[in-house]
């Protein structure tokens, strides 16, 4: 199996910024403790006309991890109180996100 990233992309509007790297950071502690994490990449939009402000990166070393990752975090989620989708509704987010695999070769 080779490596699968998980590319999440956000237009995350400027009130929402500080609150939303917080879950983004929480989030991504839990991950990078799971089996298969390979690393990751957080990332913020310095210039240009793109509508996505935020982007994170997660490479895994295969699809075969993704499942026990999202239990984790949903896991967290739930100790937490956080529900995403009423936080990206009431900070007004837009998410795209998908999995993508290396086509270099």
């Amino acid at each position: 199996m080779s490596a699968v990233y998980r590319v999440d992309k956000f237009a995350v509007p400027e009130p929402a910024r500080e609150e939303f790297w917080r879950h983004v950071r929480r989030i991504h502690g839990i991950l990078r403790a799971q089996p298969g994490f390979l690393d990751d990449t957080l990332l913020e939009q310095h210039s240009g006309p793109g509508r996505f402000n935020a982007v994170t990166i997660v490479r895994w070393s295969s699809v075969d991890d993704l499942p026990g990752a999202r239990t984790a975090v949903e896991a967290s989620h739930r100790a937490a109180g956080f529900e995403p989708a009423a936080f990206f509704e009431r900070a007004g987010i837009e998410a795209d996100v998908a999995n993508y695999v290396d086509v270099t070769h």
